[in-house]
C-alpha cells in the first residue's frame, strides 16, 4: 500500500447510504411492478458489501490516522457526515431484516444510540454559535433529519411504531428550521463555491425520506400530508435541474453522491403511494421516477468506478487539504469536504 496515499474521508458514508436507499428502492418496485427478484439480491449484496467495505475503511482511519480522524470531527462541516454510518447501518437493518431479524434489530439499536449521541454533539455544537456563512450548507442536516427520518422507517419495519413516530417528530422539525436557515445564506450570502454545490443534491432528501417515514408509520390510502411530501420533493427535483448546468461546472467527484439519497428516496415514496392505492397521476409518475433513479445511480456509480480504477477515488494524503477543527477562521477544506481530487 502506498503510505502517502489518503484515508477515507467520512463524507464516503454518502456513497453507502445511496447504495442501501438504491437496493431499497428495488425491493419496494418488486413488489409494486413484479421485477426480476434477483436484481435485488444483487443489489442487496453490493449495498453490504460498499457498507462493510466503509466502515472498515472508515474504522482504519481512526486506528492508524487518529489524529486526522479526530480533526475531521472537529471540523464543522466535515463533521456532519460522521453521521451518515449510523444512517447507513439503519437502511442496511432494514435491507436485512427479511432474512435475519435478530441482527438487524441489534444493528438498529446500535446504530440508533450511535446517530443519538453523534446527533445531539453536532447539533449541541452547532447551537454553540460561531458558524461562518459558508459553512452553512445542506450537509447540516445529516446529523438530525436524515437519522430521525430513517431511524423512524426502521423502527416501524420493526414494530415500535410509538418510537418510530419520535424520531419522525425530531426529524421532522429538525428539518423545517434548518431549511429555512440555508434558504437564508443561500438568499443573502455569497454562492456556495464550486466543490460544495453538489451538496445541494442533499435537498431532495428531506421530503421524500420523510415521506417514506410517515408512510411507514400510517396505514391505508396516502392521505393529504404524504401528497405534500411528495410534492414538495418533486418540486426539489424541478429546483435541482434547474441548477443543474451551475452545479455541474464542479467536475465528478464523489460528493455527487449526495444526489443518491434523494434521487432513490423519491421514487421508492411513489411507489409505495401506489402500492397503497394512490391513483392518477402516481400510478404513471412513480414508474418515470424509478427509470430516472436508475439512470442517475447508474451514471454515478460508473463515475466512481472511473475515479476508482485511474487511482483518483481518494487523494494522495499530501495533496490532502488540512483540515480547520474550527469555524472562526475556516481554510480552504471548507470549500472541499470530499477530501478527493477533482479528477
Amino acid at each position: 500500500m502506498n503510505s502517502k496515499r489518503g484515508a477515507v474521508p467520512a463524507s464516503f458514508f454518502g456513497i453507502a447510504v445511496g447504495a442501501t436507499a438504491f437496493a431499497n428502492l428495488w425491493r419496494v418496485a418488486i413488489r409494486v411492478w413484479h421485477l426480476p427478484a434477483s436484481v435485488g439480491d444483487v443489489l442487496t449484496v453490493a449495498a453490504l458489501a460498499i457498507w462493510l467495505a466503509m466502515l472498515a475503511a472508515y474504522a482504519h482511519k481512526w486506528l492508524t490516522r487518529a489524529d486526522e480522524a479526530r480533526a475531521e470531527m472537529q471540523h464543522p462541516l466535515q463533521s456532519s457526515y460522521a453521521a451518515l454510518g449510523p444512517v447507513s447501518s439503519l437502511l442496511v437493518a432494514q435491507l436485512i431484516l427479511p432474512y435475519a431479524h435478530t441482527f438487524a434489530l441489534a444493528l438498529f439499536w446500535i446504530a440508533t444510540v450511535a446517530q443519538l449521541a453523534l446527533g445531539a454533539y453536532l447539533h449541541g455544537r452547532f447551537w454553540q454559535g460561531g458558524r461562518k456563512p459558508e459553512l452553512v450548507t445542506p450537509a447540516i442536516y445529516l446529523p438530525t433529519v436524515a437519522p430521525g427520518f430513517v431511524a423512524g422507517t426502521t423502527a416501524a419495519a420493526l414494530g415500535f411504531h410509538q418510537l418510530g413516530g419520535l424520531f419522525f417528530g425530531a426529524g421532522l422539525l429538525s428539518w423545517l428550521a434548518i431549511e429555512s436557515l440555508i434558504l437564508h445564506r443561500a438568499a443573502v450570502h455569497e454562492p456556495l463555491p464550486e466543490p460544495l454545490r453538489p451538496l445541494l443534491g442533499v435537498q431532495l432528501a428531506p421530503p421524500v425520506v420523510g415521506g417514506i417515514s410517515y408512510l411507514s408509520l400510517t396505514t391505508g390510502v396516502p392521505d393529504l400530508f404524504a401528497l405534500a411530501l411528495l410534492g414538495y420533493g418533486l418540486y426539489q427535483m424541478l429546483i435541482l435541474l434547474r441548477l443543474l448546468p451551475w452545479i455541474r461546472q464542479q467536475p465528478f467527484t464523489p460528493v455527487y453522491w449526495a444526489f443518491s439519497f434523494g434521487v432513490a428516496a423519491l421514487p421508492t415514496m411513489a411507489a409505495r403511494m401506489v402500492e397503497r392505492g394512490a391513483g392518477s397521476p402516481l400510478d404513471w409518475i412513480a414508474p418515470v421516477l424509478f427509470v430516472a433513479s436508475n439512470l442517475v445511480i447508474g451514471i454515478l456509480a460508473v463515475k466512481t468506478l472511473g475515479l476508482l480504477i485511474r487511482g483518483k477515488l481518494i487523494a494522495p494524503a499530501d495533496v490532502q487539504t488540512a483540515v480547520q477543527p474550527t469555524a472562526q477562521a475556516p481554510q480552504p477544506i471548507a470549500t472541499d469536504p470530499r477530501g478527493t481530487s477533482a479528477g
